[in-house]
């Protein structure tokens, strides 16, 4: 079998319903890898929690966060390392402006930054930090560099109003997205910037054909990059809209090892 690019999304994807990575997920993607393939993760997650998923595989590819804002091979210096980032300015805007727009909590990200306007120490998910130091409050002072992500908590019964709010104000300069997980959280990229981006970077890097590409996703944040694999594939669990564009849906979801089942019987991995 030719070589395969195989791009996987975490959250609802390759991770269960504990974000978690099973024993047989695992075992499926590393078996993947020694046949040959590249296993690469392309995630909106920032890099802060996707490294241990990273390192638990114990791959060496190059990793997209930030939805396509960040390429880079963690604990590696890499000369094709790229970062997208956004205008402060619109970070400390949103700040100003988050009571009016129903923003509970916020950060502001990028590789090797984290800034949050407040700490969340019941977050279960990581998402938001759950100590501060002052140096790590979101502000003008601290905010030194310009964002890749801004991420935001919001008001549930608010989030459609506050997506169109954002749309109309920073809708040049933004990409506006929706997290996949249980909380109404929405993340802001620089305009241009989704997993198409960085599935498009690895395919050129490892010269790997479109054709050869397989995508595994769930949510709205995958469809560029679903449409654009070769074979894309979304998880039973995923949302309706996505299935219309994928090539195929796998039998079990995300809670079942569906990513894993899937990639065993399409890429002959079964002894």
């Amino acid at each position: 079998m030719e070589q395969k690019l195989i791009a996987l999304d975490l959250d609802g994807t390759t991770l269960n319903e504990h974000s978690q990575i099973s024993a047989r997920t695992k075992q499926i993607l590393q078996k993947a890898s020694r046949n040959g393939h590249i296993v690469s993760i392309v995630t909106g997650r920032p890099y802060r929690i996707s490294r241990d998923i990273y390192d638990s595989l114990g791959i060496k590819t190059p990793m997209i966060n930030f939805n396509g804002g960040l390429g880079h091979i963690p604990h590696q210096t890499w000369n094709r390392e790229y970062q997208d980032t956004f205008a402060r300015e619109i970070a400390l805007d949103l700040l100003a402006h988050k009571e009016k727009l129903g923003i509970k909590m916020m950060a502001a990200e990028a590789k090797n930054m984290l800034l949050a306007n407040t700490a969340d120490p019941g977050s279960a998910d990581n998402f938001f930090p759950s100590i501060l130091a002052s140096t790590e409050v979101l502000n003008a002072k601290n905010l030194k560099t310009d964002p890749a992500s801004v991420t935001m908590l919001v008001e549930q019964t608010a989030k459609e109003k506050i997506i169109a709010q954002l749309e109309q104000l920073y809708g040049t300069d933004l990409e506006i997205g929706v997290w996949g997980g249980p909380n109404p959280i929405l993340e802001l990229e620089p305009k241009g910037v989704t997993k198409e981006k960085g599935l498009r970077y690895l395919a050129q890097h490892f010269n790997i054909s479109r054709k050869n590409i397989i995508a595994f996703g769930d949510e709205h944040n995958d469809a560029e990059m679903i449409d654009y694999a070769g074979w894309g594939v979304v998880m039973r669990n995923g949302t309706d809209q996505l299935k219309q564009i994928a090539n195929d849906v796998t039998p079990l979801d995300n809670t079942q090892d569906g990513l894993a089942n899937y990639l065993e019987e399409y890429l002959q991995l079964a002894e």
